[in-house]
């Protein structure tokens, strides 16, 4: 059984609590942001793996950009797929930053929040 004290929540640590909910939404926004540019980083792979499996350089592959394809050379087209890689993986890198960032901030305000209320209040990610 678990005894259950009074203390007092002040404006203060409601505006904490709020914050670390915020930023715990904020950061698996962030997650998903990330899976969803590895699993765009992984199809480009994939593409770049098939084109080299042409030996034919004279072959045009369309290239979609935006709304419209593109024919370009073989060699075009592995540039571009390249460049929209090593795009992908700077801005992975940029999130993996923030990421990194909000769990320093959140990792404070537990110890924080816990201190005050200690069991009184869960901190913690259901993994459902």
């Amino acid at each position: 059984y678990n005894k259950v004290e009074d203390v007092n929540v002040t404006f203060e640590d409601q505006q904490k609590i709020n914050k670390f909910a915020r930023n715990t939404n904020r950061m698996t926004e962030l997650k998903n942001e990330i899976l969803e540019k590895r699993k765009t980083l992984q199809n480009l792979q994939d593409a770049s793996d098939d084109l080299m499996l042409f030996d034919d350089n004279s072959l045009f592959i369309p290239y979609q950009i935006g709304d419209v394809f593109i024919n370009h050379s073989q060699d075009e087209t592995q540039e571009m797929l390249e460049s929209a890689k090593e795009t992908l993986e700077q801005e992975v890198q940029d999130l993996e930053k923030q990421v990194s960032a909000i769990q320093q901030v959140l990792s404070d305000l537990k110890v924080q929040l816990y201190a005050k209320f200690g069991n009184n209040i869960n901190l913690e990610a259901d993994e459902s």
